[in-house]
C-alpha cells in the first residue's frame, strides 16, 4: 500500500504537501463559512467557488502548455510561494477587519489563477518523483489519501478555530502551511533539467495536444465522464453550509464535522485505491463508487437525523474520491511524458472549469427547489452519468485503444494548417 514511499524524493514532496493541504482544506471551509454568514445566500456560496475555480478554467490550458516547455519544478516553486502570499493576504483583512465580500472573492480569483499553472506543473512532477515507474499509480493513490486526510482534519480544525479565534488565524495558518512544501521542495534531489526541444509555436502545440487527446479513447472518455461529474455531481459541497446551518441548525463545528466524515469516506477509498494492484481495472472501480456517490448523496438529502446524516457523508466521500484520482491515475499512465502536461490540463480544465459553473447552477437550482432537493437531484445525476459511461464503455470495448503518436497529432495539425 505504500512501496512509492521507497523513493525519497516522493517521501519529501508527501510530507511537505500533507501540511499544506490541511491548510488548504481550513483555508477552503473558512472563505465559505465567512461568505454565508454575512450573505446568508446560495447563491453567494456558488458564486464564490465560481470566483476561486473558473480561473483556473480559462488558463488551465497555457498552464499545461507552460509546464510542458519548463521546468515543472521551478514552476511548482513559484506558484507555492504565490499561493502562501494569497493566504497571508487574505488572512490580514480578516485579522484587521477591513475586509468586503469583493475582496474575498477578488482573492479567490487570484488563487485559481495560481491553481490553473500549478496543477499542470505539479501533477506531472510526481511521476519525476518515483524511481520504480511501476509504483505511479500508488503515488497517485497516495496523493489522493493525502487531500483526503487534509479534508478530514482541516475542516474539523477549521470549525474549532471559527468559533474560537475568527477565520483570520484559519487562514493565517494556511500560509504558514506552504513553508513546509517549499522546504520539502528545496530539499527534492532531481536530475539536471533538460529542456525540450522546441520545434513549434504554442498555438501549434495546443493544436497538438488537443489531436493527441481526439486519439486516445482511454484518455477523452475518462475525461468526459469527469467533465459531466463535475458539472453535475460534485459541486454538492456548494449546499453544505445551509445543511450545517438552517437543516442541522449548527453552526460552524457542525460544519467543519460534515466535511470531516465526508473526508474520512474519501480516506477509506483513496486507501482501496492505494492497495489495488497493478493492472486493476480502473474504470470499474470508477463506475462502483460512482453509483455510491450518488446514493450516499440521496440519502444525505433525505436525512432528518445529523448523526443518520454524517453516515451517508461517509458515502459520499468514498464515491467522489474516486473522480479526479482515478481519472489522474488513467491519463498519466496513458499519456506520452511530452503530452502530460497538456492533457493534465484538460483535467483541470474539466473541474476547475465545470465545478464553478455547477457551483453557480446548485446555487440557483437550491434557491427555487431548496438545498435538500437540488443535493437528491444531483444524487440522481450520478447514478445516470455512471450507468450511461458504463453503457458507452460496452459500445468500445472491442475497439483497441491505439493512441495517436506524438508525430501523428503533428501530421494532423500541419494538415488543417
Amino acid at each position: 500500500m505504500f512501496r512509492a514511499f521507497q523513493s525519497r524524493n516522493y517521501r519529501l514532496y508527501f510530507c511537505g504537501q500533507s501540511i499544506s493541504q490541511i491548510g488548504t482544506w481550513m483555508q477552503r471551509t473558512g472563505v465559505s463559512w465567512v461568505i454565508y454568514t454575512m450573505t446568508h445566500s446560495t447563491f453567494m456560496l456558488g458564486l464564490t467557488i465560481f470566483a476561486s475555480q473558473f480561473p483556473s478554467f480559462l488558463f488551465s490550458l497555457l498552464g499545461g502548455i507552460f509546464a510542458d516547455r519548463h521546468n515543472r519544478y521551478k514552476i511548482l516553486l513559484v506558484t507555492q510561494s504565490a499561493s502562501m502570499i494569497q493566504a497571508f493576504t487574505l488572512a490580514a483583512l480578516l485579522l484587521t477587519k477591513h475586509y468586503m465580500i469583493w475582496e474575498v472573492l477578488g482573492l479567490s480569483m487570484i488563487l485559481g489563477l495560481i491553481n490553473s499553472f500549478d496543477v499542470p506543473a505539479r501533477q506531472p512532477l510526481v511521476h519525476d518523483l518515483v524511481r520504480d515507474k511501476s509504483e505511479l499509480s500508488n503515488a497517485l493513490a497516495l496523493n489522493s489519501s493525502m487531500v483526503n486526510v487534509a479534508r478530514l482534519t482541516g475542516p474539523a480544525l477549521s470549525g474549532i478555530i471559527l468559533e474560537k479565534y475568527g477565520a483570520g488565524i484559519c487562514f493565517l495558518l494556511n500560509g504558514l502551511s506552504f513553508v513546509a512544501v517549499l522546504i520539502s521542495l528545496l530539499l527534492l534531489k532531481l536530475p539536471p533539467y533538460r529542456a525540450p526541444a522546441l520545434t513549434s509555436n504554442m498555438r501549434a502545440e495546443l493544436s497538438e495536444g488537443f489531436a493527441y487527446l481526439k486519439g486516445t479513447p482511454t484518455i477523452s472518455l475518462t475525461l468526459l465522464m469527469l467533465t459531466a461529474i463535475s458539472l453535475l455531481v460534485l459541486p454538492y459541497d456548494t449546499l453544505l453550509p445551509v445543511f450545517a446551518k438552517d437543516v442541522f441548525k449548527g453552526n460552524a463545528m457542525t460544519y467543519g464535522y460534515i466535511y470531516s466524515f465526508i473526508g474520512f469516506g474519501a480516506i477509506c477509498g483513496t486507501l482501496l485505491l492505494a492497495s489495488l494492484r497493478p493492472g486493476a481495472d480502473l474504470k470499474k472501480v470508477l463506475f462502483i463508487n460512482t453509483i455510491v456517490l450518488g446514493l450516499g448523496l440521496i440519502f444525505f438529502a433525505l436525512s432528518k437525523n445529523f448523526l443518520l446524516a454524517v453516515v451517508f457523508g461517509v458515502a459520499m466521500g468514498f464515491g467522489a474520491m474516486s473522480q479526479g484520482t482515478i481519472s489522474i491515475m488513467i491519463i498519466q499512465i496513458h499519456s506520452h511524458h511530452r503530452m502530460r502536461g497538456r492533457m493534465i490540463s484538460y483535467v483541470a480544465m474539466a473541474m476547475f472549469g465545470m465545478l464553478p459553473l455547477g457551483s453557480l447552477l446548485v446555487g440557483l437550482v437550491s434557491l427555487h427547489l431548496g438545498a435538500a432537493n437540488a443535493m437528491l437531484v444531483m444524487g440522481m445525476m450520478a447514478i445516470i452519468i455512471a450507468l450511461l459511461s458504463a453503457r458507452f464503455s460496452r459500445k468500445n470495448r472491442l475497439e483497441s485503444d491505439h493512441p495517436v503518436d506524438i508525430e501523428e497529432a503533428k501530421e494532423i495539425v500541419t494538415e488543417k494548417i
